[in-house]
């Protein structure tokens, strides 16, 4: 059957764009390569008519720089050709890339919609708002706590704070009064002693050295410690 009938070929996918691009633009590059080389020759044709004379051989040389010229006019409007094209395949180009783009956000739309679809189907807004009512009754119950368990004990609660700001006055008057003496309180300054030899009129006490009287000498000396000398006996025949 296959010999009578042949074997179906399979078929070459079609170019894409880019495909398509490329190989314009390798085409464009050719030819921009041949313009170059023409350049090349146009400038030596201008300075071979430059040192030749008016005469037959400079109108060779004009003719071929003629024909030289006419294949660069040619190249130029196929290469400009070719890159209109190549500028029109990138428009599409872009303009497909757009659309696949869109294509995409449309379908996580989609699924985002529908996600959000069955979220919402487990949450209600009342259920929410009673739940924000209760945490507040709790707050407010947990206050009421921390304010209950913070009272003193033993605190009259008829205490006038009047009453309390005079007291207050009033010590301060009174330290006020006893910082004296570069600011010490009393309580800190040192005791008096009293003078009681004066409020006994007492004499007043000796001094170590008696009075010697004139014409005698102090006999008494003192050693090197302070104290009185032992006088020597005199030993005489």
């Amino acid at each position: 059957m296959k010999r009578v009938f042949g074997v179906k070929k399979n078929k070459d996918p079609p170019p894409t764009i880019q495909d398509a691009n490329d190989r314009i633009t390798k085409r464009g590059d050719t030819v921009e390569e041949k313009i170059k080389k023409l350049d090349v020759e146009l400038s030596r044709y201008k300075e071979q008519i430059k040192k030749t004379r008016p005469g037959p051989a400079q109108e060779a040389i004009k003719a071929r720089a003629m024909r030289v010229l006419k294949q660069k006019r040619m190249y130029e409007g196929q290469r400009d050709m070719l890159y209109n094209q190549t500028f029109n395949l990138d428009q599409v180009q872009f303009a497909s890339e757009g659309i696949k783009d869109a294509q995409q956000t449309m379908s996580a739309l989609k699924t985002a919609n529908k996600e959000l679809k069955g979220m919402m189907k487990t949450v209600k807004i009342q259920d929410i708002d009673n739940l924000q009512d209760e945490m507040m009754d709790l707050m407010d119950v947990s206050n009421e706590i921390q304010e209950t368990l913070g009272r003193s004990y033993n605190v009259p609660d008829d205490i006038d704070e009047d009453d309390l700001m005079g007291e207050l006055d009033a010590l301060e008057a009174d330290m006020g009064n006893e910082t004296e003496a570069d600011g010490v309180p009393s309580y800190l300054q040192p005791d008096k002693e009293s003078d009681l030899e004066a409020e006994l009129n007492l004499p007043s006490a000796p001094s170590g050295q008696t009075a010697v009287p004139p014409g005698r000498s102090n006999a008494q000396t003192e050693d090197e410690l302070g104290l009185p000398a032992v006088p020597r006996a005199s030993l005489r025949g």
